[in-house]
């Protein structure tokens, strides 16, 4: 079966300071929504702000770009959290990423982890149980953002949070289903594009073995570290039909 709907997304403001990546901004004429890093792995006061406004001048939904706190190490390192601090520190970043956006008249579709925390929320049941419990502590009508895959699923029947189903375009899959996160490198461009269109057509990804997986995709993310990110999206961005991505508000995909 077809994806009828997509979505494209980045991670922004992932710096502090002196330390920015000057792409981030470029990308956001290509992606539909952002997530905005909440201060704790990145994002000081001014760069929120400025990627706030931003998003508001090309109208892309914003997500709060979560992670464990961590700022020296960017929130890679793995941490060992009980449910309170898991509910503390999830409510402490969507906290102030919405403050920030009330200020603006702007509103957070979503929450997606970030790093370590990410990789955890996509292994560990309990673990994600807690980041979408304190997500619908703080706002049951927010979506949570993570790895398509059984856990997701799960807590989404769980709690009944609107789950956003990711799909990395850029990362090694293993044969298992699972993302690589011990590979360093990303496949090349030609073949991430190629996901994207098994993505779309027919709801697949393929696996490290040659074997293609069924997919429910809501959102494809594309990492900015990624040397050949521009070029990537831009060449997405034409192979996509405008009834598939709406660049302007992802509403069509259900989700906002």
């Amino acid at each position: 079966m077809p994806t009828e709907h997509i979505d494209f997304n980045i991670d922004a403001a992932q710096g502090f300071g002196i330390f920015k990546n000057d792409k981030e901004t470029e990308l956001l004429d290509y992606v539909s929504s952002v997530n905005i890093s909440c201060g704790f792995h990145a994002g000081d006061p001014l760069l929120i702000r400025e990627f706030l406004l931003k998003c508001k001048e090309k109208n892309l939904t914003i997500g709060a770009h979560i992670g464990f706190n961590d700022i020296q190490g960017l929130g890679y390192r793995p941490m060992d959290l009980s449910v309170d601090e898991i509910e503390a520190v999830v409510l402490y970043q969507v906290g102030a990423l919405a403050a920030f956006a009330k200020s603006y008249n702007l509103q957070i579709d979503h929450v997606r982890p970030h790093g370590a925390m990410y990789k955890t929320a996509s292994e560990n049941y309990d673990f994600s149980l807690a980041i979408a419990k304190a997500i619908q502590k703080y706002d049951k009508w927010l979506n949570y953002t993570c790895l398509d895959n059984e856990i997701l699923s799960n807590v989404s029947a769980e709690t009944g949070i609107v789950v956003n189903r990711e799909v990395f375009v850029d990362k090694y899959y293993t044969q298992d289903f699972k993302v690589d996160w011990n590979s360093k490198n990303y496949i090349n461009n030609d073949d991430a594009l190629n996901r994207i269109r098994t993505i779309l057509f027919s709801s697949q990804i393929k696996l490290g073995n040659g074997i293609f997986m069924p997919v429910n995709c809501d959102t494809i993310h594309f990492d900015t570290k990624n040397p050949n990110i521009i070029q990537l999206l831009q060449k997405a961005n034409e192979i996509v039909t405008p009834t598939q991505v709406n660049y302007n508000k992802a509403q069509t995909s259900g989700w906002v």
